[in-house]
């Protein structure tokens, strides 16, 4: 077991995930685990940085797939005996002009950008070593989506007290309410990715209130952010930054000083908290 530490980032294979580990192979004084589903596009986007005169490493990683998760669990303790920093940046977003029915849609979202997260956090948050930083990519439209939310729901969602298991309930109704027609009826708006981004933020609100309840004296801080509108094969060629500047909020989070007690459980976008 080393005394070096350890970051990984979910999802890392390319824009802005590809991006944060750049960073922090730069910023780091450790180990960067540039993580993704297929093994062959991971290799090659570490052969990339390595190109750059940078030395990431590389684990096999599908947020969908709770074995796989736990495999990483399993290499990180051993080898490490825990996780410094945490980056969950896996995501998926269907095109605007996607044909695909909006209850599938709704379903495969939210699988991987909510549960997927979720389980990885489940996995992984109780391998975190004192003054770790965790960092849950959210969205700005998770703040759009929660307005154009019922007034209950947008309640809900804001409430301090909301727990794990019914936030879980709730992102499962919204997928209910979309195989049976009625979301919009039951005061949801009529985005998948909007929820599940919502889903990502109220967790991360969830997981902060539970690190202090359960391991205040290890200085651990946890926020969710918005990289903003980034040039990726998600957002597209219009988007306004490049994965670089994308990657900078997280950066930042990831890289909060020891002696730093916030942000804790916030949405930061441009470095900033913004209000939920």
């Amino acid at each position: 077991m080393s005394s070096v530490q350890v970051a990984v980032v979910t999802g890392s294979n390319k824009g802005i995930g590809l991006a944060i580990v750049r960073a922090l192979c730069r910023q780091f004084p450790g180990d960067v685990y540039l993580t993704s589903r297929d093994p062959g596009r991971g290799q090659a986007a570490v052969a990339q940085l390595q190109q750059e005169g940078l030395r990431p490493l590389f684990h096999q990683l599908d947020i969908d797939d709770l074995q796989s998760i736990r495999a990483l669990r399993d290499f990180l303790k051993e080898k490490y005996g825990g996780l410094n920093v945490l980056v969950n940046n896996a995501g998926i977003a269907f095109k605007v002009h996607d044909t695909t029915p909006f209850a599938v849609q709704a379903e495969v979202t939210l699988k991987t950008n909510f549960f997927g997260t979720r389980n990885v956090c489940t996995e992984l948050l109780p391998l975190m070593k004192p003054y770790g930083r965790v960092v849950n990519v959210s969205s700005m439209v998770s703040s759009s989506a929660l307005g154009g939310c019922s007034q209950e729901l947008q309640q809900k969602f804001r409430s301090d007290t909301i727990t794990e298991d019914e936030l879980v309930k709730l992102m499962t109704k919204f997928v209910e309410d979309t195989k049976r027609s009625v979301h919009e009826k039951e005061g949801w708006p009529n985005t998948a990715y909007g929820v599940s981004k919502i889903g990502v933020t109220v967790l991360s609100r969830i997981q902060a209130r539970l690190l202090n309840e359960q391991r205040k004296g290890d200085h651990i801080l946890l926020n969710a952010c918005c990289p903003g509108w980034v040039r990726t094969d998600m957002a597209g060629p219009k988007a306004t930054k490049s994965p670089d500047e994308g990657a900078e909020t997280p950066v930042y989070l990831a890289l909060l000083p020891c002696s730093a007690d916030a942000p804790h459980g916030q949405f930061v976008s441009n470095k900033t908290v913004r209000p939920w």
